[in-house]
């Protein structure tokens, strides 16, 4: 399957809470972290030598993370995440010398995808993962893309407003998210005796809480935001609650490998100082998707700081 070109759409971005600044200045300081050095093969770092040799740049989706990674109409993956990583791959056929590199897409979960990276199984995943300390000892993260954080999905006619009313209740996350483990803090805390159950995809968990066998569903509100969108399900269900979590997200790759580190970065920067990311943000958060929805969620303050400071062109932050 061939990657997809984007254009630019150009939209007003308002400003949103600034509650989300501590989760960005944290991942301003683990995303820019310099990766340890690995011995180059040919004068290419592993990752990039095997592109060069296969031509092929081999990328995690995921099928039900909308607006960042999922299947359109016709089962093609789409989503702001893929086309970073369109960018990317555009930068590292600069710096293999290959102006065709092919596009090998991979299906990944939400638990399956670490191994994925550390494996070799895939280059880069393009989805919707969070980017912190702990995972950072295993994978690298490209710069910050977005700021989510952990909210609930309840039926409307639910009384739920908070965690706290869910006592003794039945809620459903996503194997292997930080939600899984943000609901298990929130558990212990408060004392509230729930019952975290686990479904293996985003779609899984939607559909447990469809079907009654979950009080409400946790992960990240922006992706809550999505699933409603895209099962146009607004009069069903609605995204409640303070946020249980902080969720910095980033591209993901393998560690270890700065001339990969560098590629990456130089993509993003790229993107920022030819006032690119911005309408990319938009087309995917403000604008109608493809697959029809609209999800009308503006670019942050903390946000649009993070792409200012990549911008490297005269007249730009840097």
């Amino acid at each position: 399957m061939h990657r997809a070109r984007w254009r630019p759409i150009r939209a007003e971005a308002p400003l949103l809470s600034t509650r989300l600044l501590s989760a960005c200045l944290l991942a301003a300081s683990l995303l820019a972290a310099p990766a340890s050095a690995q011995p180059a093969v040919e004068g290419l770092s592993p990752t990039l030598a095997n592109i060069k040799a296969t031509h092929t740049v081999r990328i995690g989706y995921r099928e039900s993370s909308p607006p960042f990674s999922f299947l359109d109409h016709s089962n093609r993956p789409i989503g702001y995440s893929l086309e970073l990583c369109d960018a990317i791959v555009e930068e590292i056929g600069t710096e293999v010398d290959d102006a065709n590199l092919k596009v090998d897409y991979v299906k990944v979960t939400s638990d399956d995808r670490i191994p994925a990276v550390v494996d070799k199984k895939i280059d880069l995943e393009c989805g919707s993962t969070t980017a912190n300390a702990e995972r950072g000892k295993q994978v690298a993260f490209s710069p910050l893309m977005f700021v989510a954080g952990t909210k609930l999905m309840v039926p409307k006619a639910s009384g739920v407003t908070q965690v706290a009313d869910l006592k003794g209740k039945t809620v459903v996350v996503t194997k292997g998210t930080t939600n899984e483990q943000a609901m298990h803090n929130v558990d212990a805390k408060q004392k509230l005796g729930l019952n975290i159950v686990t479904a293996p995809d985003h779609e899984q968990s939607y559909q447990m809480l469809v079907d009654g066998k979950a009080d409400a569903f946790a992960t990240d509100d922006i992706l809550l935001h999505g699933l409603i969108a895209r099962h146009k399900s607004q009069d069903k269900f609605r995204v409640t609650g303070d946020y249980l979590s902080y969720d910095p997200y980033g591209i993901m790759y393998r560690k270890g490998e700065p001339q990969m580190k560098d590629v990456v970065e130089r993509a993003f920067r790229r993107l920022a100082s030819n006032r690119d990311i911005v309408p990319l943000y938009n087309k995917w958060f403000v604008a109608r998707l493809p697959t029809g929805e609209k999800l009308n969620v503006a670019l942050s303050p903390q946000l649009e700081e993070a792409f200012k400071a990549l911008d490297d062109s005269p007249g730009g932050s840097n």
